[in-house]
């Protein structure tokens, strides 16, 4: 949560540019009235992108979850007596980590996330009073009583030609009318009005209330009000905010003129004259009427003056530069959501033909993961649990993998002189306080010995690398020591599954004299059946296992396998349990036999 917080305040950096963007927008380009508010609709949409779960949002599918591959193109179960139980000791493969120490939330992050909250709930606070004041003001009010208002009211809808019963009440509380009601709209009057009555002022009052209701201005106000209350801590939101409720009501002072006579112009600016200083003070952001700061009032006062019927040459041009604009901002809306989102994750093409999904939820427990295998020369996919397969993770030992192939193209080791001298420190494990080799290195998982090679290659280095081979949400913040390790760099099961394949079809861009030298550390099983390749991983924190990876591919007599398992469990998860529960699956499916 804490890193979501500082993503949000730096996508606020976003925000602003947009805001500038949309305000030279207002001031550069010849836009009618109606479309200079429509603008800010795409600050709105620009408001709400942070907090949407993207890459996870998808239609639901209606499939029936099974616990074999239910796929036509499935492999073929293997001869009874060649499966053996999956279960027992993996004597072949040693899965060692060191607590990365604590996850404990960044101290800014945690002040930046309860000062936000503080002002949330202020803001909060403030909308619901103003609410609750409007709902005793809606409830002392009486139904419409003067028949020659509700005769003026009557007139107003036939031309408008609006069909709708919309409620008219009056309430000796206002000082100004308004409508209000996001379902269910209701238009409320001062009773002064109908004491000091006015046919023509009360006509042009209703009209303007009535082109909040045609142009369904209460959804935006709605949200602009919780655009208030999410960004309160943003000048410059909050600015573009006022400018857009502004911007509303000339949009509904031009759409009124349109239905008035020339002469009549400026009897309805008048109006506007004769109650600004009441109309000035509204209450209740929930609610449209004729409201507006007196340095408001002063504008739309003066674009009542200089109005001039939309031509349908500027109707066109104006939607040209709206278009023009639309299309400018999305160029944004990628940062926006990669700042927020934080690639959290992968964004997969999928294809209901070639995937089937499946339900281990037996085999996990009460385990928090995701299997996925892919099988290359069927083309066809098996996953179980497809929000776990998506998410991006930190990888732990197993981008040991990639870490020795950046070392070998680095040439800080070679294929032939791979071996790295102790470095003295005493490790819990007593095959760490030896000199290593890459094989040896890969096979006990000893992390200095990664660490050291990675020192050595520099963090631009690995990051460039990285982005490279596409590795996860390509991120290497921090040191060189940590980034792999419950840290920034993160990837998802699926994605481990498709590098996998690049890595071993040669299709990376590396020598394959080092593909094939990193290969050969991580075969762990030659068999009848195959030969098996992978890595685990495990990732800790203040001593306890948390999660646990097995990542590879199995080259069987019918083709070449790729899979991927995580698992995330306190003090149960682990690289050796997800490796045995890939075995197991593995060999239930007749692809394996141990």
């Amino acid at each position: 949560m804490t890193d979501f917080i500082i993503r949000f305040f730096i996508s606020n950096i976003v925000i602003g540019l947009i805001i500038c963007i949309l305000l030279a927008a207002r001031r550069l380009l010849r836009l009618t009235d109606r479309t200079r508010y429509h603008l800010w609709f795409l600050l709105l949409g620009a408001l709400t992108v942070p907090f949407l779960p993207l890459g996870t949002i998808r239609i639901p599918r209606l499939l029936s979850l099974s616990g074999a591959w239910n796929s036509p193109s499935a492999p073929r179960a293997l001869p009874a007596e060649g499966a053996a139980a999956a279960s027992g000791a993996l004597d072949w493969m040693n899965d060692f980590s060191l607590s990365a120490g604590s996850r404990m939330p960044s101290c800014a992050g945690t002040f930046l996330g309860i000062l936000w909250a503080a002002g949330i709930l202020f803001a909060g606070i403030r909308l619901l009073r103003s609410a609750a004041v409007l709902h005793a003001v809606k409830k002392s009010a009486l139904p419409l009583q003067n028949p020659h208002i509700g005769m003026v009211y009557q007139n107003c809808l036939k031309e408008m030609k609006i069909r709708r019963r919309i409620p008219i009440y009056s309430s000796a509380f206002l000082k100004s009318p308004m409508i209000t009601g996001l379902f269910l709209p209701q238009i409320y009057l001062p009773i002064q009005l109908a004491e000091d009555f006015h046919a023509v002022e009360i006509r042009y009052m209703l009209l303007h209330e009535l082109q909040h209701y045609k142009h369904r201005d209460a959804l935006p106000n709605v949200w602009m009000n919780l655009a208030c209350i999410l960004y309160w801590f943003n000048p410059l939101v909050r600015y573009a905010l006022r400018e857009m409720q502004n911007d509303r009501e000339i949009a509904c002072d031009t759409s009124v003129l349109q239905m008035l006579r020339r002469e009549e112009y400026r009897n309805y600016g008048s109006t506007l004259l004769r109650y600004a200083e009441q109309i000035s003070r509204s209450p209740f952001p929930l609610a449209a009427g004729l409201s507006g700061s007196m340095g408001q009032m002063e504008r739309r006062i003066r674009n009542i003056v200089g109005y001039q019927p939309v031509s349908l040459r500027k109707k066109l041009g104006s939607a040209a530069a709206f278009v023009c604009t639309c299309l400018l901002l999305s160029a944004f809306l990628p940062a926006l959501s990669a700042v927020s989102a934080d690639h959290g994750y992968y964004v997969f093409e999928e294809d209901d033909s070639r995937i089937a999904y499946v339900d281990y939820s037996a085999d996990f427990k009460d385990a928090y993961g995701s299997f996925v295998l892919y099988d290359a020369d069927r083309g066809q996919w098996m996953i179980y649990n497809r929000d776990a397969a998506l998410r991006r993770v930190p990888p732990a030992s197993t981008y040991k993998i990639y870490a020795a192939l950046h070392a070998l193209e680095s040439g800080v080791i070679t294929p032939g002189a791979s071996l790295l001298p102790w470095n003295g420190l005493r490790y819990p494990y007593d095959t760490w306080n030896a000199d290593q080799t890459l094989e040896s290195a890969m096979t006990d998982s000893v992390t200095w010995y990664f660490q050291t090679l990675d020192r050595q290659m520099g963090l631009e280095s690995i990051r460039e690398f990285i982005r490279k081979i596409g590795y996860g949400n390509q991120l290497a913040e921090g040191d060189a020591d940590t980034y792999w390790l419950n840290s920034s760099l993160k990837i998802s099961p699926v994605e481990q599954v498709e590098l996998l394949q690049k890595f071993h079809e040669g299709t990376l861009p590396f020598s394959s004299e080092n593909v094939r030298t990193v290969e050969d550390s991580i075969r762990l099983s030659v068999t009848e059946q195959g030969t098996l390749y992978g890595k685990t991983g495990t990732e800790s924190a203040n001593g306890r296992n948390l999660s646990g990876w097995f990542v590879g591919y199995l080259e069987h007599g019918e083709g070449t396998y790729y899979f991927a398992t995580y698992m995330q469990k306190d003090d149960y998860a682990s690289g050796t349990t997800a490796a045995e529960l890939t075995l197991k699956i593995l060999c239930e499916l007749g692809i394996w036999a141990q």
